[in-house]
């Protein structure tokens, strides 16, 4: 075997598998080349192992003299063996091989195809033809949701509940509990972050995912309350003074609340500036000569 292909969570355990396969004593007589960096996940999502390919160093020849140093015994010495009579010795050693090169993997078969390909052929050499990706209910993806949470909250060792309901082809995801707060984090950072943990879940599970909103501890109907609350007071002071005001980077399900809350009042509009995250929502008092 003149090369191996290894995986690991770091390179070096990933080398050193490879090394063990190969049947070196050690890292130096190994050529690495590394394919794919590993990359870490979060909570086991999304991660990825490192790839290497090893193969053993060319061996370098000896260029000394091939009779040997003086007083050594060369090639074809003769020796007396114990019935005195003369013995041929050959002491020459076999010749490395010239190339020590890494082998190229072989070629692909066209006949029988790639590996991959292969298995997706039957005992009879035909192609079998891919299977339709199976449709799940938004009911099903419900359930997906849910065991997954319920699962989350467990593994952080919290007491809480998930509750799902379906409106509008929208799937509400409520986390109750008072523990649960762990995890909502700063501005809801974290528990927007488990929506997208959720996400990915029900698509990989079931081939796709609805459009999903979640709210942990009931953080995301006091955020709302109060985001409509406050972008009220800005309309109020606009609407008498004029110009226009820049709140500060919000999300995007915190920003479309100060855009309904604005537009529900009149009299300003709103846009947003900014790239993501750092993206915020300017409102703005509507001149006489805006109307256009």
């Amino acid at each position: 075997m003149e090369w191996v292909e290894a995986t690991g969570t770091t390179v070096d355990i990933a080398v050193e598998a490879a090394i063990k396969e190969l049947g070196l004593e050690s890292a130096d007589q190994a050529q690495v080349e590394v394919i794919q960096q590993p990359k870490a996940g979060f909570l086991g999502v999304g991660g990825r192992s490192a790839i290497v390919k090893v193969s053993r160093k060319p061996r370098t020849r000896n260029r000394r003299g091939r009779r040997g140093a003086k007083g050594e015994r060369g090639s074809g010495q003769k020796t007396k063996s114990s019935n005195g009579r003369s013995k041929s010795r050959n002491t020459k050693k076999d010749k490395p091989s010239r190339s020590s090169k890494p082998q190229k993997p072989p070629a692909k078969d066209k006949k029988n195809g790639s590996p991959k390909e292969r298995r997706a052929m039957d005992n009879n050499g035909t192609a079998q033809p891919k299977k339709d990706k199976p449709e799940s209910s938004i009911e099903d993806q419900a359930k997906v949701a849910e065991e997954f949470l319920t699962g989350l909250i467990a593994s952080f060792g919290l007491e809480g509940a998930v509750q799902t309901r379906i409106e509008d082809e929208v799937l509400y995801l409520d986390v109750v509990g008072e523990q649960t707060e762990a995890l909502v984090g700063p501005k809801g950072a974290t528990m927007y972050s488990v929506l997208e943990l959720t996400r990915t879940t029900v698509q990989r599970r079931t081939f796709g995912a609805p459009r999903m909103r979640i709210d942990i501890a009931g953080y995301g109907a006091r955020r709302r309350e109060a985001l409509t609350i406050y972008t009220g007071k800005l309309v109020e002071q606009l609407l008498e003074n004029g110009g226009e005001v820049m709140l500060e980077p919000m999300n995007a399900a915190d920003r479309k609340v100060v855009h309904d809350a604005a537009g529900a009042l009149g009299g300003v509009r709103t846009y947003s500036e900014g790239d993501e995250p750092r993206r915020a929502v300017v409102i703005a008092a509507i001149e006489s000569n805006d109307d256009a």
